[in-house]
């Protein structure tokens, strides 16, 4: 499974319901692996893994599945129960018309409603109650859709439209890669739009595939599933497989792929990527997993990525975080 790193905003949005009922956040960041110095950092990023650690640790703390973002506690199990509940559907449409009804029983501020729309349909979410609900309750939704639908189809289901009820946050870059490259805000309705044909297929799971699914949850629900076809995954895909100062060059990329420069690097455009991004990107990635699972050396870590010495490693990574590579380690404690 692909693995990716999550933005430090994502981390303070899912410990405020603890701070929001005078639970201390510090032991269940250290619990998930996070240094809860990473907070002061506006930059600095996080391993899916560990977000994933940190959902459930919260999950824990509050018994709410759902970060107690809504009046209604969605209680440690209900997440599995929905699985359990869709797993014998007939087809995708059916599937996610009861996904939609049953968060209609778990959550009493924030629904959803399957719509279709010409060749398009769309999971719009609703706010039963006068109060709308919050921007990470709306985001934490939208995850949790898009890695089920994922899940259902067994491939990360490509978005056609993300679009927001609310206005742009500070941080929607990151939306790109959650969601959909195709963003809008300030719209009716918050809802991911998608191909309509795709609510013919079959859903093909059993009791295996569940308990697999589940086991990994809630990791595969923050990293979904690649669009193995897109140009970037396939470049992604490849890169991880080598060590990085092996890397080839754009020209070498573009051969093993089968295409010429020019037409890999328009693919790479139309995906709003360039190849130093995703190299850049990748880097980022693996020097957080390195530094967040592993007690490999700095220097280490700034060779196994490609960097002729640690300093340009160092420069490079407070670049891309906003802070040092030890910081990941050793950050001060609020």
């Amino acid at each position: 499974m692909e693995k990716g790193s999550v933005a430090i905003c994502f981390v303070q949005h899912a410990i405020s319901g603890l701070r929001a009922r005078g639970i201390d956040p510090v032991p269940v960041l250290r619990a998930a692996g996070i240094a809860p110095g990473l907070l002061d950092l506006p930059l600095a990023r996080v391993a899916a893994e560990r977000y994933g650690a940190l959902w459930l640790g919260v999950a824990n703390a509050l018994d709410d599945e759902f970060f107690g973002q809504d009046s209604r506690r969605m209680k440690c199990g209900s997440f599995a129960m929905l699985c359990h509940a869709v797993t014998d559907s007939q087809t995708f449409a059916q599937a996610l018309d009861r996904i939609a009804r049953y968060f209609g029983v778990l959550l009493d501020d924030i629904g959803v409603r399957l719509e279709r729309e010409g060749d398009l349909a769309a999971l719009v979410l609703t706010a039963p109650t006068p109060h709308p609900p919050g921007v990470f309750a709306q985001e934490t939704m939208l995850v949790m859709l898009h890695g089920l639908m994922s899940w259902l189809l067994r491939r990360r289901v490509p978005v056609r439209l993300a679009a927001f009820h609310y206005r742009e946050p500070s941080y929607s870059a990151e939306y790109r890669v959650m969601y959909s490259r195709q963003l809008a805000f300030s719209q009716p309705a918050t809802a991911l739009w998608f191909d309509a044909a795709l609510l013919e297929q079959p859903v093909r799971h059993d009791a295996r595939s569940l308990r697999a699914f589940l086991r990994d949850a809630p990791y595969n629900i923050v990293v979904k599933y690649s669009d193995r076809n897109s140009a970037v995954a396939k470049v992604r895909r490849l890169l991880r497989n080598q060590r990085a100062e092996a890397w080839p060059t754009f020209e070498e990329m573009a051969a093993s792929l089968h295409l010429s420069a020019s037409s890999l690097r328009r693919r790479l455009m139309d995906e709003g990527a360039s190849y130093q991004d995703l190299k850049d990107a990748l880097r980022r990635d693996l020097a957080i997993e390195a530094l967040s699972n592993t007690d490999q050396p700095v220097a280490e870590i700034a060779a196994s990525l490609g960097f002729a010495e640690p300093g340009a490693f160092h420069r490079a990574f407070r670049r891309w975080t906003g802070s040092r590579p030890g910081a990941y380690r050793h950050a001060p404690q609020p």
